[in-house]
């Protein structure tokens, strides 16, 4: 005896060979003929839809009632294969990350904070203004909450849901896909704006050369290997061109791409923009974590010079010499730092 479900589907396979009977609006002798295979099929096996599938799955356009884009199409079969691309992308960059973060931390303990060999002089000199103060903070909280959203969205359901439940994961996941689609477009403005107040101190110049030949000394355990730069050594401009001028770029528009579907799209173009999206991300995380551990914990000093605008003449001397040579006479004395500026001299 033929079970409920059964006759059900059988009906609903039947409908829909003689569906596309109907509404095709003309019907070749051949595509008449396989629909009434299927139908038959439907009550000697009533659950082996396989012909409507195979028919649905090539992704050809059908008949559909409601105009659009794609509303033709009811499966698309690439979605398969962008499942596939995407998982094993997602578990080299998690190596990637986790091999950039333990090779930091063996770095620290191997060399520990670079400090100054001198002593602090008392006299500050201005770093960055203001302007280039909060902007390049506005761009640097969102790209860290655009980071760690986009890593609970991409890892969640391995790494954190066996380990916190689905319930709270549920909510993190969906606070993390909010953050990340509010977030994205106030990042979008602050790169915009920080490209441009940085890119004339970024630009090459030929004693990078040198620099990049001793990387900076920093393979020197001593530390007293000294190569003199320009405002900007030659690894914080490869950070910029690399990172904030092409990674963040390419993140923001494909961003863009996968936050407003309704800029017409396909499916594909956003399956595309989502792989780049993510291949691009993971990198520019690994790339910046070089930046956030000189700029706090590997490098004394560092934090300050964003932090208040001002950076002793000593630190400037010896990390940036280029640049202090041209920036001295601006100097001023350690108690005169607005107080905006935070207590650098304390």
């Amino acid at each position: 005896m033929i079970s409920a479900a059964r006759l059900f589907v059988a009906a609903l396979g039947l409908a829909v060979a003689c569906n596309a009977v109907a509404q095709s609006p003309a019907v070749s002798p051949q595509e008449a003929d396989q629909a009434k295979q299927q139908a038959a099929q439907q009550l000697v096996q009533p659950l082996n839809n396989q012909p409507v599938w195979n028919e649905i799955r090539t992704g050809q356009p059908q008949y559909t009632s409601i105009p659009g884009r794609e509303t033709n199409i009811l499966v698309q079969p690439q979605g398969q294969t962008w499942r596939a691309v995407r998982s094993p992308i997602a578990s080299l960059g998690g190596m990637l990350l986790a091999v950039v973060l333990l090779g930091l931390a063996g770095y620290y303990a191997w060399r520990g904070p670079i400090t100054l060999h001198g002593k602090k002089t008392g006299r500050m000199i201005e770093r960055f203004t203001p302007l280039k103060r909060y902007t390049h903070w506005t761009m640097g909280l969102t790209f860290v909450a655009l980071a760690i959203s986009g890593l609970i969205l991409t890892f969640g359901k391995t790494v954190l849901l066996p380990l916190i439940g689905s319930t709270l994961f549920s909510w993190l996941a969906i606070l993390a896909k909010n953050v990340h689609n509010f977030v994205g477009p106030v990042f979008s403005v602050a790169l915009i704006v920080f490209i441009a107040l940085f890119v004339r101190d970024n630009l090459p110049r030929a004693y990078d050369i040198k620099w990049i030949a001793k990387f900076g000394g920093m393979l020197d355990r001593s530390g007293n290997t000294h190569v003199p730069s320009g405002k900007f050594n030659a690894g914080e401009k490869a950070l910029f061109w690399g990172l904030v001028v092409v990674l963040c770029v390419v993140l923001v528009v494909t961003g863009y791409i996968l936050n407003f579907p309704n800029f017409n799209q396909t499916r594909a173009t956003m399956q595309v923009a989502n792989v780049v999206h993510m291949s691009v991300a993971l990198l520019a995380i690994a790339m910046a974590c070089f930046h956030i551990y000189l700029g706090t914990v590997g490098m004394d000093g560092a934090l300050d010079a964003m932090r208040t605008g001002y950076v002793d003449e000593t630190w400037a001397r010896e990390h940036h010499e280029y640049w202090y040579n041209d920036a001295k006479p601006g100097k001023v004395l350690a108690g005169d730092v607005p107080d905006t500026a935070g207590q650098y001299a304390s």
